[in-house]
């Protein structure tokens, strides 16, 4: 039994977190949508310095456009936009059958602009516009400068999947940024339906408290902090103000569990999928997390609407001297950081091709 398809019946979308150019030759994606019930995926600049690095799949790519004279940056983003759009119709019957819903490719924003609102904002046009897909997000981190991209880039009919969201209140403050978007583009007389979704990083949170909480407390906190995620969402589709929008045609901006492959070797390769299977929510996996929940996964219970035991549990790590506002401010910053180095390595690395390329010929 494929036991992905216990998600799937839970009312979970299950994306795929990578994408490469030789999965997409060879059919492995292909596969994972038939075998696995993949609807969609999720990339990032680690991601895609590790497909260019270590193939030589985009080797003429990066050859014929440097005749072009590109800059390395906007090499980049033609070589990404080209996986993505063809990622995009594969998932484009899923897309068409949900109205919208499902079947989702994703392109992350430079991470250089994270702390750049205006530049955000019209990196985000432009990127949305080159994709040339109705169903290709980009991807703005939910940073206190990001958070303004958001409301504008959703205003500005940019479908957005928030990133590096690692707590309720940054979760609540990308919420509250699309929702105000939608508002000014009915005020506006536009059409309230832009898609988005809020990405919360769930396995980050047990490895930066790994060691330093009693070993009951290990690898908890970040489905704790799942679980008051999971409350606030609920609870902001409940809302009168939420109500009133989606009366006017307004889509949910829905709840994405990233990193939720486990990180600690002595716990189950499936613990967080397994924990956050909940309805009307979005878990992108990478691959080894997702062939090892199809090979022996199992939905037990469903995460409970209310966060289930969440507030008693982050009471425990509280005791246990865990200020989690303080953490997932590291957190963020940190993410966003890695993403920075992710991307100077990813330019150089194409600057090396390059240069290897010309010279080989």
């Amino acid at each position: 039994m494929n036991r992905t398809t216990l998600l799937r019946d839970a009312g979970q979308s299950l994306w795929l977190d990578n994408i490469t150019r030789e999965m997409l030759d060879d059919g492995t994606l292909r596969r994972y949508v038939d075998a696995f019930s993949i609807t969609g995926l999720t990339s990032n600049p680690t991601i895609f310095d590790e497909a260019i690095g270590k193939t030589s799949a985009y080797d003429r790519g990066i050859r014929d456009k440097s005749r072009a004279g590109l800059s390395n940056e906007t090499l980049f983003f033609e070589l990404a936009l080209e996986d993505l759009r063809r990622a995009a119709d594969l998932f484009r019957p899923v897309f068409d059958a949900t109205d919208g819903v499902d079947g989702w490719a994703s392109i992350e924003l430079s991470p250089l602009l994270a702390a750049d609102t205006a530049g955000s904002i019209d990196a985000a046009k432009r990127i949305h516009a080159q994709s040339g897909r109705p169903n290709i997000f980009v991807k703005i981190p939910g940073t206190p400068a990001g958070v303004q991209a958001i409301e504008q880039s959703i205003f500005d009919g940019v479908p957005v999947n928030v990133t590096l969201l690692f707590s309720r209140d940054q979760y609540v403050a990308a919420a509250e940024a699309y929702r105000r978007g939608i508002e000014r583009r009915l005020a506006a007389g536009r059409d309230a339906r832009v898609a988005s979704v809020a990405s919360l990083f769930v396995s980050r949170w047990d490895r930066k408290v790994a060691g330093s909480v009693p070993a009951p407390l290990q690898n908890r906190l970040g489905i704790a902090i799942g679980g008051t995620v999971y409350r606030a969402y609920r609870e902001s589709l409940a809302a009168p103000a939420w109500r009133a929008l989606a009366g006017q045609g307004a889509r949910p901006q829905r709840l994405l569990w990233a990193s939720t492959g486990t990180k600690d070797p002595n716990a189950s390769d499936t613990l967080y999928v397994e924990a956050l299977a909940a309805p009307d929510t979005i878990d992108t996996m990478p691959e080894k997390t997702l062939r090892a929940f199809a090979d022996h996964g199992n939905v037990h219970s469903l995460l409970a609407a209310d966060g289930g035991d969440a507030d008693a549990t982050l009471g425990e790590f509280a005791k246990a001297g865990v200020d989690v506002n303080t953490i997932a401010r590291q957190l963020q910053d940190e993410g966003a950081q890695a993403f920075v180095d992710s991307w100077t390595e990813l330019l150089q690395r194409i600057a090396d091709k390059r240069a290897a390329l010309a010279e080989s010929r």
